[in-house]
């Protein structure tokens, strides 16, 4: 039976060899004077280079040389160079083994070293306890070990010895977890969790129905949520019970928890399956109440969206009776003048002409009409019976709170709880009312002293929705939907960070600095660019009585271009969809990442790992998948896709990929890597995935999903996430930019107009990064100062004013504080971005974040119009992320693209493998493309670069994307590249 390891080859061979890389080789391995002086005394050329192999080796990584051990060529060759023998020389060393131990011995000593004792053992159990109380991945536990013996000059172990000890402590931290959550459960606590797990006659669990809760936006649905939450109540696990562990152990814990089913649950032993089982209600309650909470949410966007709908039906169905009753009066009006000019009794022609009951059909239309607010809340209060049916629930189900004493908001859902709780149909005489706004008083009080009891309902459930999204109201028991102040960074913590200069944000900390920068940053801008509009010297830009014209970018030809993309692609080998990614595998690593949930081991059957990847990237599923694959079942995907494929692992291969691709010389031809765009791609939404899917009229009239992508100059993309079709895009624009795992540095960012709004503006140039979206609407955007402006007459009707100063000046604190906790990753900056405009008021800091903005924007609108090389950039990256969702849109082919997914993970994870997969292609391309180019530079064909950068590595032509899945070469990785389809150049030329 094989010995139960802690490490994956690839971990134990980073941990406990020499490096393979030839850089990281000579700076390790070049000996000194000293050391040269060591390996002369050995009189045979065999002892002399192993005596240093061995030198090497007890240096780093820290241990013996092992008998009959392979040493890599680069670092023998190094070696043999440096003392003056030959590499074959080696393989005479220690032909006897007592030779072996006498040259550790004194390498050893000459190095302060020592051997590995019994004692040692027990320091490594009480470090790797230590460090086991936080994680459970083998490699960080041995890592610790191996750099405490390191530092106390401890000679290393065998690898086997240190794992045996990595898998004692971690399996005492496990244990000790489980028994500090488990602690003061109460017997009926203990009962009512074993009974979630019960099988019924039918073979379902409680637990079961409970995680498969509806997401369709529905009175039912959240009737069913709350059942659910209910259930969950009731058992009485409080959420202050995870913090008797640490965050992360217990993060392990939890996420192994969702992932278990009730039959695996039920085979462990008893302390783990309830540690398991109370963790998984602590996250399912948090879960459910923020379902909840997003259902009334969307419910409420719907009852607008109806009650516009409605609206426009209806005023259409009037036009036509608006037309009559136009005509109508002007016989009335005809009437009545031709009355007075002749001096007849006006009332008798009514009478005989018109009829005195047609004009008072005209004028009880004509009131109906002009009644109207035009706001539509009319409309919206006809709806009241939607909101009847999820109200009572939806108030009774949670607690509401807030920092304001007294709020009278949440004095009006009181009354409501009360009013619903009896069943009554009439308010109290005295209700709430100061919290509603303006435009919503004249619907909910039409007259003096008199209130709509329907209007006042949907007023408080709609106000209440607005105060939920700024966080000025929070819930009990949500994640989602806190506090704002819960966001950031505490007080203390970034008055700390501040002092000590580590806010990491790339502006200075105190105000008057940054003031005074800016202003005169602006104020050389603003006088440069109007010396250069006055002369008429912009580039394509002319700015005449007031008003701006800005000539669209002129696409040089391209004939030149186009026929090198037809010649390179034409000689790359064709290729299958699985091959491509098994030999993209192979020089990324990127399979892995896709580490096990709970051992953090990589996938054992790689081949089902291929499969879910691929299911998830075409749209197939992993129903489909199983039927297209021979040899793949639908267990095995299932058991891989569960345990391995999450949304972090998706993340860490993708930075494999990207970083692989960056790393390879082609790449610099299309840019230097620095610079990155996002767009979102609509993919429309059918069957169970349509009813959680919205709609958006700039993408036609059926619901569906943006998969949010960021690419680089390069054409690789290295983030994405799945946001609603209604949802503005310039709120995520950030999360990509700090999200990524990868090791490139942006700098600068374009996105199209809906990015470019002010906050946006204001939070890239804090964070550091440059914003350069491609304004449609630009003559209509103003220009803002932070000094007088009668110095620039030319730019003067473009300037709306001087920027609020001193709004930023009150709030500079509390801005960087927001700016340092996205930084830190407390919070996205989408959350953020979304909670300051939910506000009923602007915010303090969303209006000093505005007004930084607008300072922002300023300069880079100056430099959108003295340099054609920004404008040329942007319009540049930006096509590049357009070509991109071509490919994308051709990976994704099942169901023509069409989003079936019942719940948001699942949308997640197909937008995350078709990410990746898009990313593999690119970086396929990118090798064959440079093979190719190095064999037409070879033959004597001229390809210059400044061609060759037109060539975009999205081809996917000679990708075999269709057809059964084969992983046939998956354990047998292609050693030397494809050849390319050279005849296929001799018969195009």
């Amino acid at each position: 039976m094989p010995t139960k390891t802690i490490l994956s080859p690839a971990q134990r061979a980073a941990i406990f060899d020499p490096p393979a890389d030839r850089a990281i080789i000579e700076r390790l391995y070049t000996l000194g004077p000293d050391d040269l002086a060591q390996v002369a005394r050995r009189r045979r050329g065999a002892n002399r280079i192993g005596y240093a192999v061995q030198l090497c080796y007890l240096r780093h990584p820290g241990r013996g040389l092992l008998t009959g051990e392979n040493v890599p060529d680069t670092m023998l060759a190094l070696l043999a160079d440096q003392i003056g023998c030959a590499t074959d020389d080696f393989t005479g060393y220690a032909m006897r083994p007592t030779t072996l131990r006498e040259h550790r011995a004194e390498i050893e000593a000459l190095l302060g070293l020592r051997a590995f004792a019994r004692m040692d053992v027990r320091a490594m159990l009480a470090l790797g306890s230590e460090i086991a109380t936080s994680t459970d991945r083998g490699e960080a536990i041995v890592t610790g070990m191996v750099d405490r013996l390191r530092a106390d000059r401890i000679a290393l172990p065998a690898a086997s010895t240190l794992e045996r000890l990595a898998l004692i402590v971690r399996t005492r931290a496990r244990k000790a977890a489980h028994a500090d959550l488990i602690r003061d459960c109460s017997a009926e606590q203990e009962a009512a969790l074993e009974h979630l797990i019960a099988s019924d006659d039918h073979d379902r669990t409680r637990l079961g129905w409970i995680r498969e809760w509806p997401e369709a936006p529905s009175a039912a649905n959240l009737k069913g949520i709350v059942e659910r939450l209910d259930t969950v109540r009731d058992i009485g696990i409080v959420a202050d019970r995870a913090r008797r562990i640490h965050a992360a152990r217990y993060a392990v814990i939890a996420r192994t928890a969702g992932i278990a089913t009730a039959q695996h649950l039920r085979r462990l032993e008893r302390p783990r399956r309830l540690a398991m089982l109370i963790a998984s209600m602590i996250e399912i309650e948090a879960a459910l109440t923020d379902a909840a909470l997003v259902m009334v949410e969307k419910m409420v966007g719907g009852l607008f969206r109806r009650a516009d709908r409605t609206r426009a039906d209806r005023l259409l169905g009037q036009a036509r009776m608006l037309k009559d009753t136009a005509r109508f009066h002007v016989r009335l009006g005809h009437l009545l003048l031709d009355a007075r000019a002749s001096g007849r009794d006006a009332f008798r022609a009514i009478d005989a002409k018109l009829g005195w009951d047609q004009l008072e059909r005209s004028i009880r239309f004509a009131e109906d009409i002009t009644r109207s607010t035009g706001d539509g809340l009319e409309e919206v209060v006809e709806r009241y019976p939607a909101v009847r049916r999820f109200a009572p629930t939806f108030l009774a189900a949670f607690t509401f709170r807030t920092a304001r004493s007294g709020d009278p908001l949440l004095g009006a859902i009181e009354v409501l709880r009360a009013m619903y709780r009896d069943s009554r149909s009439v308010l109290p005489k005295r209700v709430p009312t100061s919290f509603i706004k303006p435009r919503w008083r004249k619907v909910v009080q039409p007259s003096e002293g008199t209130i709509d009891r329907r209007a006042y309902e949907i007023a408080v459930i709609v106000h209440l929705r607005e105060r939920l999204g700024s966080g000025s109201i929070w819930v009990d028991g949500s994640r989602a939907y806190r506090t704002l102040d819960d966001y950031q960074l505490p007080v203390p913590t970034f008055e700390a960070m501040r002092a000590n200069g580590n806010l990491r944000v790339a502006v200075p900390t105190d105000f008057p600095e940054w003031y005074e920068e800016r202003r005169t940053l602006l104020t050389r801008r603003m006088t440069e660019v109007e010396l250069a509009a006055a002369a008429g010297e912009l580039v394509d830009v002319t700015i005449e009585r007031g008003q701006l014209l800005i000539s669209p970018i002129r696409r040089s030809p391209s004939d030149d271009a186009d026929a090198l993309k037809a010649q390179l692609y034409a000689m790359l080998p064709r290729v299958r969809i699985t091959d491509l990614l098994v030999e993209v595998a192979a020089w990324s690593g990127f399979a892995d990442r896709f580490v096990h949930a709970r051992s953090g081991a990589p996938a054992s059957d790689p081949s089902a790992l291929m499969g879910a990847i691929l299911a998830d990237a075409t749209n197939l599923g992993l129903g489909r998948m199983a039927e297209s694959s021979r040899g793949l079942t639908l267990p095995r995907l299932r058991w891989t896709a569960e345990w391995h494929v999450r949304d972090e692992t998706y993340l860490s291969a993708l930075a494999a990929i990207i970083d692989c691709h960056t790393a390879h010389p082609l790449a610099a031809v299309w840019g230097p890597g620095d610079t990155s765009s996002s767009d979102g791609q609509f993919f429309r939404a059918g069957g169970q995935g349509e009813a959680r899917a919205d709609r958006n009229a700039r993408y036609g009239t059926e619901p569906g999903v943006l998969f949010y992508t960021h690419v680089t100059d390069r054409f690789t993309p290295f983030h994405t996430k799945v946001i609603a079709a209604n949802a503005g895009e310039a709120a995520h624009v950030l999360d990509g930019l700090l999200d990524h795992e990868s090791e490139l540095v942006i700098r600068e960012h374009a996105t199209d107009t809906a990015g470019g709004v002010d906050h946006v503006f204001g939070l890239c140039h804090l964070l550091g990064f440059r914003f350069a979206p491609r304004i449609r609407d630009l003559n209509e955007r103003r220009l803002y100062g932070l000094s007088a402006l009668n110095s620039w007459p030319t730019l003067r009707p473009l300037v709306s004013g001087p920027v609020n100063v001193r709004a930023i000046e009150e709030n500079w604190g509390e801005t960087l504080r927001l700016a340092a906790s996205i930084r830190a990753g407390t919070v996205s900056a989408s959350v953020m971005l979304r909670k300051l405009a939910g506000f009923p008021r602007q915010n303090p800091v969303a209006r000093s974040l505005r007004e930084i903005g607008r300072v922002e924007r300023t300069l880079f609108m100056l430099d959108w119009f003295d340099d054609p090389e920004q404008r040329r950039r942007t319009g540049s990256i930006l096509n590049k992320g357009e070509a991109r969702n071509a490919l994308a849109r051709a990976v994704f082919f099942n169901r023509l693209g069409e989003l079936r997914d019942r719940t948001f993970e699942n949308q997640r994870h197909r937008a995350s493998g078709l990410t990746l997969v898009t990313a593999a292609v690119t970086l396929w391309n990118t090798v064959y493309l440079d093979r190719a180019v190095r064999h037409l530079r070879g033959s004597g064909v001229e390809v210059p670069d400044e061609l060759l950068a037109h060539v975009a590595p999205l081809g996917w032509e000679h990708v075999g994307l269709t057809g059964d899945y084969l992983w046939s070469e998956i354990d047998k990785p292609r050693e030397r590249f494809r050849p390319l389809r050279l005849h296929q150049q001799s018969q195009n030329a």
